[in-house]
């Protein structure tokens, strides 16, 4: 089961609105949708969780690039929301590379002449780590400095109580469970 909603900071404090994601395909079109939400470039929050497994927050400030934190990065890989969040650079990969060969340049005729079986593992072994989600936080552990959630506390979060706590921290629990 997931929940996702947005948090706006304003003037008057913290505005929560739940959120469909359906839509979203891309995470510069989540960046949008939280943009949306704060006419004024306030700090918008979306605030994204999967119960039992993982919650992500991403953080965005104006015109500003979103800020991204996932609590666990493989866990968040087997969910269509997750994946708008793990972006190449935020798993430290090049850019528009492939999880996977390129199956146009493979040579597929069955004459793989001079290849020793052991040495096709040790490839394929190679390219699997090389593609590989990493078990464990990912992103910006300071994404929530500035309002008084540290890295290592937002590291340590249960994902079940995470955002019900960060919205605590940052005085926005009441909003907050009003879209829950």
């Amino acid at each position: 089961m997931y929940f996702a909603a947005l948090l706006a900071r304003t003037e008057d404090g913290w505005e929560a609105s739940d959120t469909e994601l359906d839509d979203v395909e891309t995470l510069s079109d989540l960046a949008d949708l939280a943009r949306e939400a704060s006419p004024d470039e306030d700090t918008v929050f979306v605030l994204i969780e999967q119960e039992d497994a993982w919650f992500g927050l991403v953080r965005v400030d104006g015109e500003e690039d979103p800020r991204i934190f996932v609590s666990d990065a493989a866990a968040a890989a087997r969910s269509a929301y997750g994946e708008l969040l793990l972006t190449d650079e935020l798993l430290g990969r090049e850019p528009g590379a492939d999880d996977g060969p390129d199956l146009d340049a493979l040579d597929l005729d069955g004459t793989e002449d001079g290849e020793s079986e052991e040495e096709s593992d040790e490839d394929e072994e190679t390219a699997a780590a090389a593609g590989a989600v990493p078990h464990g936080p990912v992103g910006d552990g300071g994404i929530l400095d500035d309002l008084g959630v540290g890295e290592k506390e937002l590291r340590a979060l249960d994902p079940n109580e995470a955002l019900a706590e960060i919205a605590e921290a940052l005085g926005a629990s009441e909003v907050l469970e009003t879209v829950r």
